[in-house]
């Protein structure tokens, strides 16, 4: 095995868990918002994602970015350098628009592919710009970053003892990079593909998970959810913070608050800022007896395609730059983060238990059938007596890509990565558990690294070929690290 350098990805578990475990607001004591001065506002994340491949000049771990740049005469690969300032120009915007006199917010989603593969090219530029959204005091009240599965995987498909190890890991390698104060800011979290699980089992895990690593909130999916009786939200409570309750097929219960993305064509919606004009016309709403500010929450690809590529620069500003010039005396729209939202909300005396409860999608008609007290058994018989009567049933969960699926067709993928993860925690889950400390090892970590890098998303995007091929070298390569 080549001793390449490692990402920092393990071994600090029990220092970050108590760290991201205080309470208390992050982002209320940076505000300058005032929330009885708010009308309504507007949330905009960007999602940056490029994963690694084995595709060095030895066959070496590198970003796919990196293989851009290397290839520049292959697909869209001229525009590597573009993509590279994508990933680092809001720490150009930001600035510019805040010595205007504008109150500009932005929300950042890195993967941790994409931040490994910055140090390994060597991209100081980006990891400076970087560095300062993430830790300069004057960015704090205006810059939220979101928590992520560090190798982009698909929740619903990826082995539920996984889950928590994608999270810690993405904790470490953000930490490493930035520092643990900043690492304390970042409360909500961002699904990769929006794919939210709906088998019960799997949300469970996740929204258990997430809450012992500090997170507060989650970003949905408008179509990924439900009400209680299987209705779809209504169109006030997309504008609200809504609850939601993940329930096992043993019948206990998770639950973490869930800010809802609305449908619609993600890259045109956030880089034409649509989130901004559609605010600019809602007033606000009632909430456990509460006027409160709706919120209009959107996310998509930061730097992927022409619009975000070139039209959302421009967009950004200009919406910034006309709420600006419109704050008068009476409550007006402004831009606010999530976490400062949610923040001000309970300051107000809003709290969790206050917002409407919701589900993932389909588990209506699953409880229907196994009643208020579910046994795995019960559960198991359900969704197969469902699936086998109406083949639009599935609990494969929703994400922003439902003409795709990340399951079918993708049995030589997802056999190697079910097999990886088995293998991997049958090595070393016991030798944890006598002594925690075996996560600083370079063998734990070379096998971990492998294991999150198998189950990254665009081994099953972009079809079969060269992307499986990727997929199968590491697997291989995860089987040897684990021995």
């Amino acid at each position: 095995m080549s001793q390449h350098p490692l990402p920092p990805i393990a071994g600090r578990e029990a220092e970050i868990l108590a760290l991201v475990q205080q309470p208390g607001p992050v982002f209320l004591p940076h505000s300058n918002l005032q929330l009885e001065r708010i009308r309504s506002g507007f949330a905009c994340a960007l999602h940056m994602h490029q994963p690694t491949i084995p595709a060095g000049a030895n066959g070496e771990l590198i970003s796919h970015l990196q293989s851009m740049f290397e290839h520049p005469g292959e697909g869209d690969n001229h525009n590597a350098e573009p993509f590279a300032q994508c990933y680092r120009r809001l720490a150009d915007i930001i600035p510019q628009l805040i010595a205007e006199g504008c109150n500009p917010r932005i929300m950042l989603d890195y993967s941790g592919t994409l931040l490994w593969g910055f140090q390994q090219m060597g991209r100081h530029d980006i990891l400076e710009a970087l560095r300062f959204l993430a830790t300069d005091p004057t960015m704090e009240p205006h810059v939220e970053w979101l928590g992520t599965f560090w190798g982009h995987a698909v929740a619903p498909s990826t082995p539920i003892p996984d889950l928590k190890l994608q999270i810690l890991a993405w904790q470490h390698q953000f930490s490493a990079l930035f520092g643990d104060a900043a690492l304390r800011r970042v409360k909500g979290f961002s699904l990769p593909e929006m794919h939210l699980p709906n088998h019960p089992d799997t949300l469970f895990a996740l929204v258990q998970a997430l809450r012992e690593c500090g997170y507060r909130w989650l970003l949905v999916q408008e179509h990924s959810v439900e009400n209680p009786d299987g209705s779809a939200l209504s169109q006030e409570q997309l504008f609200i913070p809504n609850r939601l309750v993940a329930r096992s097929s043993s019948g206990e219960e998770a639950c973490i608050t869930a800010l809802i993305k609305t449908q619609g064509s993600d890259t045109k919606l956030v880089g034409q800022m649509q989130p901004c004009y559609e605010a600019l016309g809602l007033n606000r709403l009632t909430l456990a007896g509460r006027a409160i500010p709706p919120l209009v929450s959107q996310i998509a690809d930061g730097e992927n395609g022409g619009v975000m590529m070139n039209e959302f620069p421009p967009a950004f500003m200009q919406a910034h730059e006309r709420i600006a010039a419109e704050q008068g005396g009476s409550p007006s729209t402004v831009a606010i983060n999530g976490t400062e939202y949610l923040e001000l909300l309970e300051a107000a005396g809003v709290s969790s238990q206050d917002c409407p409860r919701i589900q993932a999608v389909l588990q209506h008609r699953l409880w229907q059938r196994t009643g208020s007290a579910p046994t795995p058994a019960a559960v198991a018989a359900a969704i197969a007596d469902l699936e086998a009567g109406d083949s639009s049933f599935s609990m494969e969960g929703a994400s922003w890509t439902n003409d795709l699926s990340w399951v079918e067709g993708y049995t030589n993928v997802l056999e190697p990565m079910n097999e990886l993860s088995a293998r991997f925690h049958q090595r070393f889950d016991p030798l944890v558990a006598k002594d925690p400390t075996v996560t600083g090892s370079r063998s734990y970590q070379e096998a971990l690294l492998h294991l999150l890098l198998l189950e990254t998303s665009c081994f099953r995007y972009w079809g079969q070929g060269v992307w499986t091929d990727h997929a199968r070298e590491i697997h291989r390569r995860g089987l040897a690290a684990i021995g």
